[in-house]
């Protein structure tokens, strides 16, 4: 009998075996929080992975009771951290130091990152955790998030970190951008369909990407909220300084569809590189059977390294 033949055959003892071990309620739990735990029935027979599960659906219930808007603080590791938003932070957490979207292999001590969209500045503890001395760019135009983003930065004591309050753009000048105060942002061309309600308008600086590229990058991280083809465009002739980067895709209602443009680039300039579905259970609009439809939403992440 083979392995899958027998894990069919006796997960239904062991589920019935955990159901009655596991208090009341936790059972319940751990099912709808599966995806968020990945795979957690395996965890059964792993201790590692069922105390990794068991921490995640803790972590939810505690961020998901907290207000919207609610000016917390949550130990991470050896980090004290600022949030603007328990759920969001949930999330950050589960996809950046759980799934570890943005690990990568450095090949010296002191990596050069560059860190493009760092939100309230998660990935930068990531980096920093892996990487002590690590040196990073990173880049957030938010005026609502931007001071979560300094704060962390600084009470925690981080050095080689320089922060970048502007957007990534074609272009260096002023543009328009909107904000819900917490994840949700852009600039106001990649909001087609209209400004979202509630959210603020601000006016913020952008710089280029190319202007930052410059000698040798370990990692670039790109999440700049469907900018992502203009920045790489603009900066073409100097992708050779970038070794490894992880890019957010953004398929958004009424934006032109340039995933296969930003894959051309990266093949024309000797990048190796996958397409993931790094967030269905979080952003789960394109999963199977797909049905795309002029208003479907979704994200896909692009991981690339230079070959050779």
């Amino acid at each position: 009998m083979n392995s899958a033949k027998k894990e069919n055959r006796f997960s239904p003892v062991l589920k019935a075996i955990v159901r009655k071990v596991l208090p009341p309620g936790i059972y319940s739990t751990l099912w709808w929080a599966k995806n968020d735990a990945g795979e957690w029935w395996r965890a059964v027979n792993d201790g590692d992975e069922w105390r990794t599960a068991l921490q995640l659906v803790r972590l939810r219930r505690r961020m998901y009771l907290m207000p919207p808007g609610s000016n917390e603080t949550e130990g991470l590791f050896n980090y004290t951290v600022h949030i603007n938003n328990g759920r969001i932070f949930y999330v950050l957490y589960k996809d950046i130091f759980i799934k570890r979207v943005y690990h990568f292999e450095a090949q010296r001590p002191d990596p050069l990152i560059l860190d493009l969209g760092s939100h309230i500045g998660l990935a930068i503890l990531y980096f920093k955790h892996l990487y002590p001395q690590a040196r990073i760019i990173g880049f957030e135009p938010d005026p609502a998030t931007f001071p979560y983003l300094k704060d962390n930065v600084s009470q925690n004591g981080l050095t080689g970190v320089q922060l970048v309050q502007a957007a990534l753009a074609g272009q260096e000048g002023v543009l328009t951008f909107y904000s819900d105060g917490k994840l949700g942002s852009s600039l106001a061309e990649y909001l087609p369909e209209g400004i979202p309600p509630g959210w603020a308008k601000y006016e913020v600086p952008c710089v280029r990407l190319r202007d930052y590229l410059i000698e040798p990058v370990d990692f670039l991280k790109m999440n700049i909220e469907g900018a992502e083809w203009e920045v790489i465009a603009d900066s073409e002739d100097r992708l050779h300084y970038v070794r490894e980067m992880v890019v957010e895709y953004h398929h958004l209602p009424g934006l032109p569809r340039t995933l296969h443009k930003i894959l051309d680039i990266l093949h024309r300039h000797d990048f190796e590189y996958v397409v993931s579905d790094f967030g269905l259970d979080t952003y789960g609009r394109a999963r199977p059977p797909v049905c795309l439809q002029p208003k479907t939403r979704y994200y896909r992440q692009i991981y690339a390294r230079r070959a050779g």
